[in-house]
């Protein structure tokens, strides 16, 4: 059993929803990712999404594209990020780290290491799942097989448009978990329609016998407890990136801790 898949048993089991906090890797500061990855377990994080630098991503609106931008200016694509991971696994054995980026930072980690190395790699720093944002199902089986057979979870979004063919496509490859994104739109936008979410879960339920943890959108203590009312997990990325944005060094790691313990105590509430 995987790392992620063991984790939400162990939710499931206590009757507790999973809190998956998102940060973009090398920001604010290009050496302070491991810190604030035990920040965010110190804080009741259950499994960490880690966000690849990458100079086009057309998922994610202007808070997450612009912490992209800083974290390549200071030097760090995909090589960092698994570093980081490993850094992180030095001292934590058990909370599930998942990758979120694109496909041209895996392609060209390829190219240049050689085909299989990402999944090899990977592997070997400690990652449990990876969520390529421009990887539709039908068309990475292959890409698949390879993170399973290096005991990787591969996780997919589901959105407010997603036909019932598309969430079979997605149950037929998914692991892990799926990540249902709230809202028509890119990161950070937009206001959060709560009864739309609510309606949408058991409809993917119909075909998805995995977690579904939403994200996109969710700001705040009272959100997240509407969310995690209908949903296995609650993920907040935005809202981070942008209470961290402007923080001293110092400050970062706390900062990050005091808001994701207000998230903690209301999905525990």
């Amino acid at each position: 059993m995987s790392r992620i898949a063991a984790t939400f048993e162990a939710l499931r089991a206590k009757g507790r929803k999973a809190l998956i906090p998102y940060v973009t890797a090398g920001f604010p500061f290009a050496d302070i990712t491991p810190a604030l990855m035990h920040g965010m377990v110190e804080a009741g994080a259950d499994v960490i999404e880690l966000g690849v630098p990458f100079s086009d991503p057309m998922a994610d609106g202007p808070v997450i594209q612009k912490a992209g931008e800083k974290a390549l200016a200071l030097g760090v694509g995909l090589g960092e990020v698994l570093e980081m991971v490993r850094a992180f696994r030095q001292r934590n054995g058990a909370t599930p780290v998942v990758l979120m980026g694109y496909a041209n930072p895996i392609e060209r980690y390829e190219q240049r290491h050689g085909t299989g190395s990402f999944a090899r790699d990977a592997q070997a720093a400690g990652v449990d799942g990876v969520l390529v944002v421009d990887y539709p199902p039908e068309e990475c089986e292959q890409f698949a097989a390879d993170l399973r057979a290096h005991g990787i979870d591969l996780i997919f979004l589901l959105a407010p448009t997603s036909t019932r063919e598309r969430m079979q496509e997605v149950a037929r490859v998914a692991s892990g978990y799926v990540y249902y994104v709230s809202l028509k739109g890119v990161t950070g936008s937009g206001a959060l329609d709560t009864a739309a979410v609510e309606a949408m879960l058991p409809r993917i339920r119909e075909h998805v016998k995995i977690p579904v943890g939403v994200g996109f959108g969710i700001r705040d203590a009272e959100t997240a407890r509407a969310i995690a009312r209908v949903a296995d997990a609650v993920v907040i990325g935005s809202r981070i990136i942008g209470l961290i944005e402007e923080q001293p060094h110092e400050r970062v790691v706390g900062v990050t801790i005091d808001f994701l313990r207000t998230i903690r105590k209301a999905l525990d509430a």
